[in-house]
């Protein structure tokens, strides 16, 4: 990748009254993702680490449609050689699909800390939401104290601890610091105390960290996209339809269900638009989605997961910022039936960062007529972005590093 430099990574700002704008016709963009996923030898979450490499193609072809110039940049191994190089090339957005650092999803919420470090606007949550949703009972503990429905939990650290758990069966036992279904298999759902003991031993062996038991509650699986931020929206809600396969079977979406596409699981759990006949039913499941992405602080896209009981009450078993973009996953579905193509997606989600870095609208607006800035709503403003030509601050000596 050859490197800009330092003065001629010229900003596409153009002043406009009081507020900025850029010209799409010079952005500049780069694309942050982990390549990661032959990192390790032994690695369980593979498949969903090499998925990203696919999105950053994807969202590449998407937005270099009208000349933006894009820039995609791995980010591979352990170092954090990535802040170099943008510190010299200076773009306009960065576009953060990084999902692990060395093959370990802890290291998601670095990347955006860098990066406003760097004094660089970035797409997605930042470094406090995506390690609160990464540290899945922190998260459930966070949803508890705000009043939004979650099932009951327990973090176990040690075998020994399982004495502890006071919660009634069936449990369904996750790593507590991964993501995209990693370490969910068929065997996570638990009836019993043996069960549960095979479970969490698992966990805390494969993955070294600890085991999340969750109460399991049967029902419908639905899925909330939200996006933006002041307003934000629900797209359309996606439903997991399980198959025959699961006749006797728990109803979860495992590892192999999301992953591995030659297996009974992943065959039998398609996903579509979701139909509710009940629109108060519908609400609610809006409304607690919303809430739990703000009490976790998420922001411009994002899914919240909600199992649904037969009686319609709503629980959260999961907050997703920064979720899968792939053109064929289902938040771009979801926008899709919105209205919304791949390519318009791509622009709203630049579009949302650059209102929170410098308070303009429609940055992006393709063959649209001249039409006026508008200020995004100051809490929702990255202030450590700054504005302009000039960047200063924590990210000033590493911008200048040759």
């Amino acid at each position: 990748m050859g490197l800009l430099p330092a003065n001629r990574a010229r900003r596409a700002v153009i002043p406009r009254g009081d507020v900025l704008t850029l010209d799409p016709r010079r952005m500049h963009i780069a694309i942050l993702y982990n390549r990661d996923h032959e990192h390790l030898e032994d690695d369980p979450g593979r498949e969903a680490r090499e998925d990203v490499t696919r999105v950053a193609s994807a969202l590449a072809e998407a937005l270099s449609q009208d000349g933006t110039r894009i820039e995609p940049l791995a980010v591979e191994g352990s170092r954090l050689d990535f802040a170099e190089v943008l510190g010299r090339l200076r773009p306009d957005l960065v576009i953060n699909l990084c999902e692990s650092l060395a093959a370990d999803a802890r290291g998601e919420m670095i990347v955006p800390a860098v990066l406003e470090m760097l004094g660089l606007p970035y797409t997605g949550s930042s470094a406090l939401s995506l390690g609160l949703a990464l540290h899945k009972d922190k998260a459930k503990e966070l949803l508890k104290a705000r009043g939004v429905s979650t099932p009951g939990f327990w973090r176990v650290d040690r075998l020994e601890q399982l004495d502890e758990v006071a919660l009634p069966y069936p449990l369904i036992v996750k790593p507590a610091r991964e993501d995209a279904s990693v370490g969910v298999t068929a065997d996570s759902v638990v009836h019993d105390a043996a069960g549960l003991a095979r479970a969490v031993e698992a966990v805390l062996r494969t993955f070294r960290q600890p085991a999340m038991v969750e109460q399991f509650i049967p029902g419908r699986e639905i899925y909330v996209p939200l996006l933006g931020n002041h307003p934000r929206q629900a797209l359309p809600l996606t439903e997991i339809r399980f198959g025959s396969f699961f006749e006797g079977r728990p109803n979860i979406v495992s590892y192999r269900a999301k992953w591995e596409a030659d297996s009974p699981e992943y065959l039998n759990t398609p996903s579509g638009t979701c139909q509710l006949e009940d629109p108060e039913l519908e609400a609610r499941l809006i409304h607690t989605a919303m809430d739990a992405f703000a009490a976790l602080d998420c922001q411009d896209y994002g899914r919240v997961d909600l199992r649904v009981t037969p009686e319609g009450v709503p629980y959260v078993i999961d907050v997703n910022p920064n979720c899968d973009l792939h053109p064929d996953a289902g938040f771009a579905k979801a926008a899709r039936a919105a209205g919304i193509d791949y390519p318009a997606l791509a622009s709203r989600l630049v579009e949302l960062a650059l209102e929170r870095a410098h308070g303009s609208g429609h940055p992006l607006a393709r063959n649209q007529g001249p039409r006026l800035a508008r200020s995004a709503h100051q809490s929702d403003r990255n202030l450590l972005s700054g504005g302009g030509e000039d960047r200063h601050g924590a990210g000033g000596s590493l911008a200048r590093a040759e």
